[in-house]
């Protein structure tokens, strides 16, 4: 055999062998394709049969809430119709008792319609044996019943009177000796514990020289260099026969103040001509400003007060060169600013807003602005305008009630004000305005029907009255001193309180002879 015919024999048992391969192959994956063909259909039956199940479990369950929320519903329904149905029982029983009380109302009315007509007919009655016994009264009284009534009625007014004059004067006792003792009792402790000086600085009015060759020096030539420091300062300068004095004559004590010290600076340089003038005068203001403001300054560090402005800082020290009735304005604040703290420690109020508006009390009187105001309303303006809390600007504005007071401060202010300047060697006063005020006292009493004869003495703090004994009875004397009183408060300034002592006396006298 040829290798042609081998070859060709190899070849063909070789594709026989790979067709039976095929062949058997092919049978081997349709009977696995058809296995997993049966499992699968198994697998999606018993699938089926599981979502079946799971299905017909949850139509049951649905179907079981349903159920249980329909009845709950049906529940709530018959609660509520329930309810409805009672609702409906109550108010057929108000209805009813309405048509009750409505019967009851008209049987009331219809009653007291018939009481009403009993009792016209009953007064008519009573009026009638009313006036029948009048007249029987009247008859044997031998009066009319309006001239007996008004013969009570007199009767009745004086004893009123008089018992309610003994009552208010028992009252008025009473408060005085319990108020006197509280007041005195805090007002003599602030008193002891405010320590105060006695002595009266006077604003400077005369400058002092040595010779009439200084005098002659600031008159100056044709009298250029007084009439160049009167230019600067604002202040008159009065050169008369005086010995050893120039006379200061402004209304602002700065200005004054000013003058005195420049004059000072120049008569010990001994230079004395215009353009010194105005060079020295400017100098002194400025430093008098500085001062101003340093004691400004001072005075609040010392009476432990923070937080002012600069300008009311200023005013403060302005105070030092401003006096009242010759006490001096910044004494006088300070002091005022003490008692006002002592009273409020003692009365258990805040003793630094009583110190603060105690301090700044009388600030109107050295501003600038506004002189057609009285002081204590430009002071309270300068306090609002500064800020200062409403309490201190009302205390402020009312410490001589040209306001309402409408804080606690406001009489403290008042009272450490009064304190201040009415107590011995504060003040002094001018003779012409002093006679003027006893005379004013004594006129004002002498006016009432009664009086015949009226003194002040204790320089004006006490006015005994004179009344006669045959005009005044015991208790118009009594109302007499409380209405004499009365109209000095309203009428009249005056510093401290006035005593007034009511004196009805009577005499008998008979001769021996």
């Amino acid at each position: 055999m040829d290798t042609i015919s081998i070859v060709i024999g190899f070849v063909l048992g070789a594709v026989i062998a790979l067709g039976a391969y095929i062949l058997i192959r092919r049978s081997i994956l349709k009977g696995k394709r058809d296995e997993i063909i049966e499992k699968a259909e198994l697998e999606g039956e018993k699938i089926k049969n599981e979502r079946i199940l799971q299905a017909k479990e949850k139509y049951l369950n649905l179907k079981s809430e349903h159920e249980k929320s329909v009845n709950e519903k049906n529940a709530q329904l018959r609660e509520t119709e329930n309810r409805l149905k009672q609702k409906e029982n109550t108010l057929n029983q108000k209805l009813n008792e309405v048509d009750r009380r409505i019967k009851e109302a008209e049987n009331q009315r219809n009653l007291a319609k018939a009481q009403e007509e009993q009792m016209k007919a009953r007064e008519a009655e009573y009026e009638e044996l009313r006036g029948q016994v009048i007249r029987q009264i009247e008859a044997v009284a031998g009066m009319s019943a309006q001239e007996a009534k008004t013969q009570l009625m007199e009767s009745m007014k004086a004893e009123a009177r008089t018992e309610a004059q003994a009552y208010i004067n028992d009252t008025i006792d009473e408060a005085r000796l319990n108020a006197a003792k509280e007041a005195k009792r805090i007002v003599i402790n602030t008193i002891q514990r405010t320590a105060t000086e006695t002595a009266i600085e006077n604003a400077v009015t005369t400058f002092p020289i040595e010779s009439d060759e200084i005098k002659g020096r600031i008159i100056g030539r044709e009298g250029r260099n007084i009439r160049a420091l009167e230019a600067a300062t604002g202040v008159e300068i009065v050169v008369d026969d005086t010995p050893d004095a120039i006379l200061l004559s402004a209304f602002d004590p700065v200005r004054r103040e000013v003058a005195r010290l420049a004059l000072h600076q120049l008569v010990v340089d001994g230079r004395i001509h215009p353009a010194r003038i105005e060079e020295v005068v400017s100098k002194v203001q400025k430093q008098l400003e500085e001062e101003i403001l340093e004691t400004g300054k001072r005075t609040c560090i010392d009476l432990g007060i923070h937080g002012l402005s600069m300008e009311l800082v200023r005013l403060i020290g302005r105070m030092k060169y401003r006096s009242s009735y010759g006490q001096n304005l910044l004494q006088h604040s300070r002091e005022v600013a003490n008692i006002c703290a002592i009273l409020a420690s003692e009365l258990g109020l805040n003793p630094k807003i009583a110190k603060r508006a105690g301090l700044l009390h009388d600030i109107g009187k050295v501003s600038e602005e506004e002189p057609d105001l009285p002081h204590a309303l430009l002071g309270m303006k300068l306090a609002e305008q500064y800020k200062e809390k409403p309490e201190i600007c009302n205390a402020i504005g009312a410490h001589h009630e040209e306001t309402e007071m409408t804080s606690l401060y406001a009489p403290l202010v008042l009272v450490g004000d009064a304190i201040s300047g009415a107590r011995p060697g504060a003040r002094r006063e001018v003779i012409e305005s002093y006679i003027k005020r006893l005379r004013g006292m004594e006129n004002l009493a002498g006016n009432y029907p009664g009086v015949t004869k009226a003194y002040a003495i204790q320089a004006g703090r006490e006015l005994r009255v004179i009344v006669g004994a045959d005009q005044v009875s015991d208790q118009q004397a009594e109302t007499l001193s409380g209405e004499i009183a009365q109209k000095i408060q309203d009428e009249m300034t005056y510093p401290g309180q006035v005593k007034i002592t009511v004196i009805r006396e009577t005499r008998s006298v008979a001769y021996a002879k």
